[in-house]
């Protein structure tokens, strides 16, 4: 990375973005945003589901925050690392790279159990993986996108 850059690593929950967001920032000397932390302190959710095991997110409030730290972190001139399976919803004008992780179901599956996720749950991520969910998002949303297997 020459220039600043700005980075998001997406992906289905369990699909390694943690991993690969981490192993990213520390090739490149980039700063790590993890955004459930952020999410947590800043308290950017609706409601927790019980049921899911989750937070419900307000995607617009979260995207304003993001968007503010990446203007902070261009201005100091240095790259970041985002690390969510929400990032790919960042305006495209943002970000220079989305890459979406991927991983076979067998994986994903041991992951999530690994993790005490809900029967339901697990089968929603699955059938995210399956569809290809966050890839066609991001997609959709015209970032330049590159997948990486985990």
């Amino acid at each position: 990375m020459k220039k600043p850059s700005v980075i998001i690593v997406t992906g289905t929950p369990g699909t390694g973005k943690t991993t690969v967001a981490k192993r990213l920032a520390k090739k490149h000397k980039a700063t790590y945003i993890d955004v459930n932390k952020i999410i947590k302190e800043q308290k950017i959710y609706e409601k927790y589901d019980k049921k899911w095991k989750t937070y419900i997110i307000d995607i617009a409030k979260l995207n304003k925050i993001l968007i503010k730290l990446i203007k902070e972190y261009k201005k100091k001139k240095q790259s970041i690392v985002i690390d969510s399976h929400l990032a790919h919803h960042l305006p495209k004008k943002y970000v220079d790279l989305c890459i979406v992780t991927k991983c076979s179901l067998k994986k994903l599956q041991q992951r999530l159990k690994k993790r005490h996720y809900p029967q339901e749950k697990i089968r929603e991520n699955m059938d995210a993986e399956i569809l290809d969910v966050c890839l066609l998002e991001a997609l959709m949303n015209k970032h330049k996108v590159k997948v990486v297997k985990t």
